[in-house]
């Protein structure tokens, strides 16, 4: 049931993406970040009122931590989203567990044991290489620094996935969870459109907003089954089975979008994938759980 939940959770996070990459051509990053948390706490709100689950929370401060980090992948993300191919930013944003491993293999070598690391780091460097070819010199300056900023995305979440997990150890209903993430977001988000002038009730056209209460909601439920499959004991095969999301992705690229990606960069997302997925396999040796996606 865990593979399901994994699967579901990908489903949705990848048409969420869909629905910022439309609306980011009338919202700007802090808007879309804003309208994502308010829809998406409305939506956890009614959830939590219908299953009887209080509001109160004896961890606020692992919250608030959660929340922090959480944001700055998920504005990185949204930033990426909106500046490059579906697929390309969702890959980018899939690396947190190539991260988790980066610092696995750095605190070895910190502690003089990196022979031991030897194959992880190869993962590692080649899901790097993955990324060179992904985003070739070829590419013009903004989508260079676009990408770069998507893989920033994928930083954050893996520091997310630490915090997720912590919560769900000490007990955390996942509504709670993510409902908390909403509010937080909508906080963020605003102080965002605040400090960059913008206003969230500007006039759009319909079709961009439109797509504002799906993204909130398809957020929160993909939130909801990414922490349930985790928080129930992570498996190697659910771990790996988040990475349909960028399948989910690919698909969405080519079919909505017509996104012209060369052979070397599907190449590149193909080998970023098969180092993520070697690298979940190996770094069950560190770590407990392999990491989770936060969106």
């Amino acid at each position: 049931m865990q593979a399901l939940w994994m699967i579901l959770a990908a489903f949705f996070f990848a048409t969420m993406a869909v629905g910022i990459k439309v609306a980011s051509h009338s919202f700007s990053t802090p808007e879309l970040v804003f309208y994502r948390g308010l829809v998406s706490m409305i939506f956890m709100a009614m959830v939590l009122r219908a299953r009887g689950t209080p509001l109160a929370t004896p961890v606020p401060w692992m919250h608030a931590w959660r929340t922090v980090i959480g944001v700055f992948s998920l504005a990185t993300w949204f930033y990426a989203i909106a500046h490059l191919p579906l697929a390309t930013a969702m890959t980018l944003n899939y690396m947190s567990g190539v991260w988790v491993a980066a610092v696995v293999v750095g605190g070895a070598l910190l502690y003089g044991q990196g022979g031991r690391q030897g194959p992880l780091m190869a993962t590692v460097l080649a899901s790097f290489a993955g990324v060179v070819m992904m985003l070739r010199p070829t590419l013009d300056q903004d989508q260079l620094f676009a990408g770069l900023v998507g893989l920033l995305s994928g930083m954050g979440a893996a520091m997310a996935y630490l915090q997720v997990t912590a919560l769900g150890k000490v007990g955390e209903p996942e509504s709670r969870t993510v409902f908390y993430f909403s509010a937080g977001t909508t906080l963020a988000g605003l102080t965002g459109v605040a400090w960059s002038g913008f206003t969230p009730w500007h006039l759009v056209s319909w079709q961009a907003a439109a797509w504002l209460v799906p993204i909130g909601v398809l957020a929160s439920g993909g939130q909801w089954c990414m922490t349930r499959a985790y928080s129930r004991g992570a498996t190697l095969l659910v771990a790996n089975l988040q990475y349909a999301g960028i399948v989910f992705a690919a698909f969405y690229s080519l079919w909505l979008f017509d996104d012209k990606i060369a052979l070397l960069g599907w190449a590149g997302m193909a080998l970023i994938v098969a180092s993520g997925v070697a690298a979940t396999v190996l770094r069950t040796r560190a770590l407990p759980n392999p990491p989770a996606e936060e969106h």
